[in-house]
């Protein structure tokens, strides 16, 4: 079939709208038509080269909804008509990984550079070339071809487009807070970067009882969203931080620091550790480019006060449970998700949804489709 996707030919330029040749699904494989696509800070990592493909063109997002439209043989999990949430991360549900429950650890995650099918092809071309597809999804395309271990259905009266946002943003930010620092009743935190993942860093910190929610965010739109989602405080910088977190704490400092910055820097760390009092968690989910090997750490402190850093991969979430289980909080009104999308675009406008979020004008943008 013929539809359009958001391409990129060559990094740190624009995404182009091209027409793309879809093949029908093979073995294992959906065919899904999505309902909305997240405009999410990993495909600006890869636009500018961060988080190479193995290759390019590559058709963009990772963030998506919608309904199944045919199946391929030997598909077990869904079937045609579901409606399904795509996980950046596959769950096959088989590997060693999936069996001890790590599902953001699944063996098929291997894929997420390559981003070909499972047998190693394309399904997706584009002006005669293979494309690759940003975490074997490709969202940014109102038609995709995936693998069954990358769907999770879900209840068909829940909104597609809200939905679509817990397939990457928002598990990370509940899962970073929830399962990465394991937030608790009564516990101080400290989130660092407040966009689609740190927003929702906050939210899961709220849901897990925290007291005290300390938002850092340079940007004024950043940190009054973030008093949406339930911080109690907010500042401009860790150093605005630092004058009133002992006054804050009786002394303690934070108990946990949750870094969801944009990109991670060689002194995040550090910082975030200067934060956190005895026996305090930082959570690192924010990514670095691949080749950046150097960070700052206080090596005294981290012995002394048993402080621990963790890192964070899709919020240490199982996909295949905590998607529902999102969903339903979602449904029960805890977690908010309607308030998440700042802008809507079309697929032509996605270049400008990529713009306002560097320019601080959105906390997620959504492609909706027709």
């Amino acid at each position: 079939m013929k539809t359009t996707a958001a391409v990129l030919w060559e990094y740190g330029k624009d995404w182009q709208i091209e027409e793309l040749e879809l093949d029908e699904p093979r073995d294992g494989e959906v065919l899904v038509r999505l309902a909305a696509s997240g405009l999410c800070h990993s495909d600006e990592h890869v636009r500018v080269g961060d988080l190479p493909l193995e290759a390019l063109p590559g058709i963009g997002g990772h963030e998506g909804a919608g309904v199944v439209e045919r199946v391929g043989p030997n598909v077990t999990k869904v079937r045609e008509g579901d409606h399904v949430v795509l996980s950046f991360i596959p769950a096959c549900g088989e590997c060693t990984w999936c069996a001890e429950g790590h599902q953001n650890l699944c063996d098929e995650g291997a894929g997420l550079s390559v981003g070909l099918q499972r047998d190693g092809t394309s399904r997706h071309h584009v002006r005669g070339s293979d494309a690759r597809l940003m975490c074997m999804l490709g969202t940014f395309s109102p038609y995709t071809v995936v693998s069954q271990s990358s769907v999770i259905r879900i209840a068909d009266h829940i909104p597609l487009d809200k939905a679509a946002l817990v397939g990457c943003g928002v598990t990370t930010g509940w899962g970073t807070a929830v399962y990465g620092a394991q937030v608790r009743a009564g516990d101080v935190v400290v989130v660092l970067g407040i966009g689609g993942v740190g927003a929702n860093a906050v939210q899961g910190a709220r849901i897990a009882g925290a007291t005290k929610i300390i938002a850092i965010d340079p940007a004024e739109f950043n940190r009054e969203q973030a008093r949406r989602f339930g911080a109690t405080h907010t500042f401009a910088s860790i150093k605005d931080a630092l004058e009133v977190l002992p006054d804050m704490t009786r002394g303690r400092l934070a108990n946990k620091a949750l870094i969801t910055v944009d990109t991670a820097t060689p002194t995040i760390i550090a910082d975030a550790i200067s934060l956190v009092g005895k026996l305090g968690v930082v959570a690192l989910t924010s990514l670095a480019p691949v080749t950046a090997r150097q960070i700052e750490l206080p090596m005294f402190e981290l012995t002394a006060w048993e402080k621990r850093v963790v890192g964070c991969l899709f919020g240490h979430a199982n996909p295949r449970a905590d998607v529902p289980r999102l969903l339903e909080l979602y449904e029960q009104g805890d977690l908010l998700l309607d308030d998440l999308v700042t802008r809507t675009y079309t697929l032509d406008q996605v270049n400008q949804g990529y713009e306002d979020m560097r320019s601080h004008r959105n906390i997620r943008g959504l492609i909706h489709y027709e």
